[in-house]
């Protein structure tokens, strides 16, 4: 009989086990307090999503205006230079 544990043991294995479920219960309130509730979550949710769309609408513009940028610059810069250096090469050649 000496390794049964008495009731004051018995009592205060309880209390312990007891003592450890409170703190658990504890530190799962304060988990559920600090957890976002579906609605705002939804919310930011959204507001991401049209954040997102909104970037994507912005980078399409952008890329249109890129390639418009390198058509205008071909038609106006590098078009009417080919047109004036092609005819002082190819006279130069003809003459040599």
């Amino acid at each position: 009989m000496p390794d049964e544990p008495t009731l004051g043991e018995m009592a205060r294995r309880f209390e312990d086990r007891l003592s450890d479920v409170r703190e658990d219960i504890q530190q799962l309130g304060v988990r559920i307090d600090r957890k976002v509730s579906q609605d705002v979550y939804d919310l930011r949710h959204e507001a991401l999503t049209a954040r997102v769309g909104a970037l994507e609408t912005l980078r399409e513009k952008d890329v249109e205006k890129l390639v418009a940028t390198r058509r205008w610059l071909i038609g106006a810069v590098i078009v009417p230079l080919v047109g004036i250096l092609l005819p002082v090469i190819l006279m130069l050649t003809q003459g040599a």
